[in-house]
């Protein structure tokens, strides 16, 4: 009796043992395949968008029928470079100083110290051969004729890039240095440049006419993209780990989908580039399968921020024309409001999904706030290497979720940035350090309403006497909401919970103050940080004049 009592508690020891344990001793060392989409809203994939989406994506959704989709995944900017910082390095971006050596567009050079801890290194160390495909935008080192900023007339393209991806930890990449609409158009491959770059192009939605590769064509772009991924994983064995990131161009403008995907969505050719993003999916899934590397590979699909306002069936970039696809039913923000460059969630909130056999239930969601800052944390704790202390100081785990998607999630709270303005999120509050949407007053921001000048004077208008910049971190001009049950921010709380305010604004001084978000010893910020910059001069000038 004794002894039958002894192994059922040593039975139940074990399997309370290997439920609790961390998700990276319950399988080998994965592969992981991350594939980042490029202005893909939330609401462009079928699985999140439901009846108000129009668009086919099949792979994408059979993605998440085999893993889990999370529902309150959130970027770091809503707008390009700075989520790819952040999610390079789990380092918030602004923690970062500014760039050097740049030129316009795709000549933008790097920011010191991006390449000093990145994915590609910590999983380096872990016995991973690391791949980069795609779009890259985190800054290039290019051979200038003088040795001076690179720009267009500037750039020896016989000669090879100085920095890039082989700096940040990647043994073999192919990438277009900034994005579809930004000269230089041209593929760098480990570094050297791909071809003769002696043309001048240009594509639809912004036309901005630069250098490019003779042969070079936009509509090529995405299978370039998704031929070189099926290429990287060809040569992968199976007993040796693999980390792959395919950048996409899509469905970012230029509105460029491949000629076999033109006329094939409904919604108009918006739609078909989006299509040719889920086909993206299916071909790296095939050749995984094709490889017999399925089994143990963690795939991962994302966005790197909302969708584009100007963006849609006209090819030409065109002030809020997503509304028109809004008008047949489509909603790239989902139930969300606002779009690329706002506060809002619109903007902010993005697909995420994993899928691992074996490992991650099928057909899962998961509730819990993660940020995709989190990928370095995340992915060092998958394969066991530790972080030193300066390395991820703003990025927290949720290895736990994908074991167990109803787990409590580590993150409690996530700063985030619109392109004029913080935004912090604490539990279900979110308090937006503006007072409308936080971007220009660019065309290109249309459409995310209350526009900055409409905003900012209703704010003065509200606010009696001389105001500090001290009072900017106050009610009128900020924005508290509920997301509990207020998922489309319509209910402005920031004159009813003053003190929720306050708090708000001190946990990101504080964060601001410590150089981390995690515990560890204190960092430094390689720049001078303002929670509220009033001189910064994509602010109305009404707003700058009032100031003391």
């Amino acid at each position: 009796m004794c002894r039958c009592l002894f192994l059922v508690v040593v039975v139940v020891v074990v399997v309370v043992v290997l439920c609790s344990a961390p998700t990276s001793v319950l399988a080998a060392k994965p592969n992981i395949v991350f594939i980042l989409a490029d202005d893909l809203g939330i609401g462009d994939v079928n699985c999140y968008g439901g009846e108000r989406c129009m668009i086919d994506t099949p792979h994408i959704d059979a993605l998440a029928a085999g893993g889990v989709r999370f529902t309150d995944a959130h970027v770091n900017a809503s707008f390009c470079g700075p989520t790819r910082q952040a999610l390079m390095t789990g380092r918030y971006n602004w923690r970062f100083g500014a760039t050097v050596g740049s030129g316009p567009w795709g000549f933008v050079g790097p920011r010191p110290n991006t390449e000093k801890s990145t994915l590609g290194k910590v999983l380096k160390r872990a016995g991973y051969r690391t791949g980069y495909v795609g779009k890259w935008h985190l800054g290039t080192t290019m051979t200038t004729f003088d040795g001076r900023s690179q720009n267009p007339t500037n750039v020896d393209f016989t000669k090879p890039l100085k920095y890039g991806p082989p700096q940040f930890g990647f043994d073999e990449s192919f990438i277009l240095p900034g994005s579809l609409d930004m000269y230089p158009y041209a593929f760098a491959r480990n570094n050297e440049w791909q071809g003769e770059v002696t043309a001048q192009k240009g594509w639809s939605a912004f036309n901005r006419v630069g250098p490019a590769e003779k042969n070079f064509l936009d509509h090529e772009v995405l299978a370039t993209f998704y031929s070189e991924a099926e290429s990287f994983l060809a040569k992968q064995k199976k007993d040796d780990p693999f980390f792959l990131f395919l950048a996409l161009t899509a469905p970012h403008t230029p509105i460029s989908p491949g000629v076999d995907w033109q006329g094939k969505s409904k919604l108009g050719v918006y739609g078909d580039f989006v299509m040719e993003v889920d086909h993206s999916v299916e071909r790296v899934m095939s050749a995984l399968k094709k490889q017999g590397l399925d089994e143990n590979t963690l795939v991962m699909f994302s966005s790197d921020h909302g969708p584009a306002s100007y963006a849609g069936n006209i090819l030409k970039a065109t002030p809020a024309q997503i509304q028109k696809l809004e008008a047949k039913g489509h909603y790239s923000n989902g139930p969300h409001r606002g779009y690329k460059f706002s506060v809002y969630e619109g903007g902010l909130r993005v697909p995420l999904i994993a899928s691992w056999p074996g490992v991650i239930a099928e057909g899962s969601t998961c509730d819990a706030l993660v940020g995709l800052n989190d990928f370095m944390a995340t992915f060092a704790e998958l394969v066991d290497v530790k972080l030193a202390d300066h390395e991820g100081p703003d990025s927290i785990s949720f290895a736990r979720l994908l074991g167990d998607s109803n787990a409590k999630g580590q993150r409690q709270n996530l700063i985030m940035q619109s392109v004029t303005s913080f935004v912090v999120r604490d539990g279900n509050w979110k308090l937006c350090l503006c007072p409308g949407s936080g971007t220009t007053d660019s065309p290109n921001a249309e459409g995310n309403d209350p526009m900055p000048a409409v905003a900012w004077k209703q704010a003065l208008e509200n606010f009696e006497g001389q105001f500090t910049e001290s009072d900017l971190v106050r009610a009128p001009f900020v924005q508290l909401f509920d997301l509990s049950n207020d998922l489309h921010e319509d209910n402005n709380l920031a004159s009813q919970y003053p003190e929720r305010v306050a708090a708000m604004v001190a946990l990101l001084q504080q964060q601001v103050a410590e150089g981390r978000s995690t515990p560890g010893p204190k960092l430094s910020n390689d720049a001078h940080v303002r929670i509220v910059n009033i001189n910064d001069k994509r602010l109305p000038e009404i707003v700058r004049r009032r100031v003391e």
